[in-house]
This record gives C-alpha cells, sequence and structure tokens, in this order.
C-alpha cells in the first residue's frame, strides 16, 4: 500500500530537468573522495560512488532553479549541494559505527567491511571536505551548514539517550528527527534559495520546506524499517527495533502498550521471539495508519509552503519530489 490512495498518474521524473546538475554534483564528489591515505579513499567511494538517492542534492538544486537562480552561478549549488551531501554520507559512516550496522543499501556496511576505526576516520575526513568546498562561500552559507551539524549531532546523542526508552513521547521523537534528518534538509532548502538571490522571507520559507520534507521522509523510512521487505530496504527488517531506536510506529505503540514498552525496555533484539513479536505489535493496522496520518500531514504542511514558489517546471518538479518519497511502498 502507498501513502496516499489518489488514482494513479504518469509520475515525472523529478531529477529530469537537473540532470546535468547533478552529472556535476557527481563529478565534483567522486573528486573530492580521494585521499592521500589510500584506504580513506576506498571507503568514501565504496560508500558513495553510484549510491543513494541523492535526494539532498536533488532538492538544493530543484529549490535553487524554483527560486529563480541560473545558468551563470550553478556552480554554487553544484558545490553546496556536493558539500551537504558529504555530511549526510558522513553520518551514514557513523550512525553504522554507533548501531553495529552490519548491511547499508544492501550490501555490507563499511564499518562491517573496515573496521570500527578506519570507518570513524573515514566519516571525519568527509566533514572536513564537506568544509573544504564551504569555504569559499560568504560566512552566512557556512554558518547555515554549520549549525545543521550541530544540530544533527545533537539529534544523534538525544537518539542515543533514548534508546530502550518506552517512556519517549511523540515530542521527544519530533524533536530528535528535527534535528537528526531534517536539519540537513532545511539547511539545503535556505542555502539554496539563498544561493538564487531569493529574497529574506522566500529563504525562510524554503528552510521550512526542507523541514517538512525531511520530517516526512523520516516517517516513512521508519515505516519502511519495520515493512521492508530487506531487498528493497538495503538493511535487515526491524533494524530500529533491535537497535532499541525509538521509531515513529514504536513510540506510537508504546503509548497504550505496556508489553511492548517492558520489550523494548528489555532489548528485544536479545529474543527472536520477543523480536518477532514485538515487530507485529508495531505492524498493526491502527499503528501504520497513524504513522501515515503524521507523514501525510508534513507532505500537506509542505505543499502549502510551496504556494510560495512562483509557478514552473521546476516547482512542479519538486512537488513531484515530495510525492514520490511519500508514496515509496508502505
Amino acid at each position: 500500500m502507498t501513502l496516499t490512495s489518489e488514482p494513479a498518474s504518469a509520475p515525472i521524473n523529478p531529477a529530469a530537468l537537473i540532470e546535468a546538475d547533478l552529472v556535476q554534483v557527481e563529478r565534483r564528489l567522486s573528486a573530492l573522495l580521494d585521499s592521500n591515505e589510500a584506504q580513506i579513499g576506498e571507503i568514501c567511494h565504496y560508500l558513495i560512488d553510484g549510491s543513494g538517492k541523492r535526494l539532498r542534492p536533488t532538492f538544493i538544486l530543484l529549490v535553487y532553479r524554483a527560486c529563480g537562480g541560473g545558468d551563470a552561478s550553478v556552480r554554487d549549488p553544484i558545490d553546496a549541494a556536493a558539500a551537504l551531501e558529504l555530511i549526510h554520507s558522513a553520518t551514514l559512516l557513523h550512525d553504522d559505527i554507533i548501531d553495529s550496522g552490519l548491511l547499508r543499501r544492501g550490501r555490507p556496511s563499511a564499518y562491517a567491511r573496515y573496521g570500527f576505526g578506519p570507518t570513524l576516520v573515514a566519516g571525519d575526513y568527509l566533514f572536513c571536505r564537506a568544509f573544504e568546498i564551504c569555504g569559499r562561500f560568504d560566512e552566512p552559507l557556512v554558518l547555515t551548514a554549520a549549525r545543521a551539524c550541530i544540530q544533527l549531532t545533537e539529534g544523534e546523542a538525544m537518539e542515543g539517550r533514548m534508546r530502550h526508552n518506552p517512556a519517549t513521547s511523540l515530542d521527544d521523537y519530533l524533536a530528535i528527527i528535527t534535528r537528526k534528518t531534517a536539519s540537513l534538509f532545511a539547511a539545503g532548502g535556505k542555502v539554496a534559495a539563498d544561493l538564487a538571490g531569493a529574497p529574506p522571507l522566500l529563504g525562510e520559507a524554503m528552510r521550512q520546506l526542507g523541514d517538512a520534507v525531511g520530517l516526512a521522509f523520516q516517517m516513512i523510512d521508519d515505516l519502511l524499517d519495520i515493512l521492508g521487505p530487506e531487498e528493497k530496504i538495503g538493511k535487515p527488517v526491524g533494524s530500529d527495533l533491535r537497535a532499541g531506536i525509538p521509531s515513529l510506529p514504536m513510540v506510537l505503540a508504546a503509548e497504550h502498550n505496556p508489553d511492548l514498552r517492558k520489550m523494548f525496555q528489555n532489548g528485544a533484539a536479545h529474543d527472536d521471539t520477543m523480536f518477532h513479536r514485538a515487530l507485529d505489535i508495531l505492524r498493526a493496522p491502527d499503528i501504520i495508519a497513524r504513522a501515515r496520518e503524521l507523514a501525510a500531514a508534513q507532505v500537506a504542511r509542505a505543499r502549502e509552503i510551496m504556494t510560495a514558489l512562483p509557478s514552473s517546471p521546476y516547482c512542479e518538479s519538486l512537488y513531484a519530489l515530495i510525492d514520490e518519497q511519500v508514496r515509496r511502498e508502505v
């Protein structure tokens, strides 16, 4: 099933209008992954080359164009997109260390393949490379990127503090994903608008758009984690449950289920029977429906924010990008 039940229509490829720009992002990324230390470059290429959805670069480039950005200055959003993608990739390396994640995008994670130390250093390297790119920009853009990094780091710490905590509330959950996931989308929207020369009010609107898109994206990811299948999501089904991460289904289900709260607190991952029992509770139709409603509310918020943009093919592609993410099969 999908997030909405609207009639199917021929989908727009959100990236079609910016394919040439995305090719430049890929080239920029590839050039930045090399290092004087061969293993660092190997790990970075292993994670990034030809993998991932490039959702953040696509979002940034579409916002730039939708805000009136032209070809003359397109190197700027290309560099910004590459920088934020490097930051995102660094967090993936560090996440797999924190979670002891052995699978990423359907194959062994960098952590599983290279070990703790090399993966940690490679993540640090990607952060440094990102800010090397940012160094050529004006101070406000660098501050926007830096503040996003601060937020996502705080979000990671907050999530760690809430692991195996059945008292984690919906407000707690939203605070975590606002920092850990949505902050980078929000920064991307703001940076793209600023680089396009948009007025301050539109720049703030694009920051809020990124926030809404990031929240919806994470909520759907949380649903996919419990529904799978593994070959689609690129990791074992129920990975969040096994790691004790307070995902959206867990927060919603634990509120009224003492047994689930006890299983979550005691570590359902350590007992297969308990794990599958907890997974069945999380998959209850009312829990799935409530999670979908919350994601749909963020989509509605995003669409409302987008009324601030002038009508254009790029704006239509932004609509398609948002719909594509939340229509992922759940």
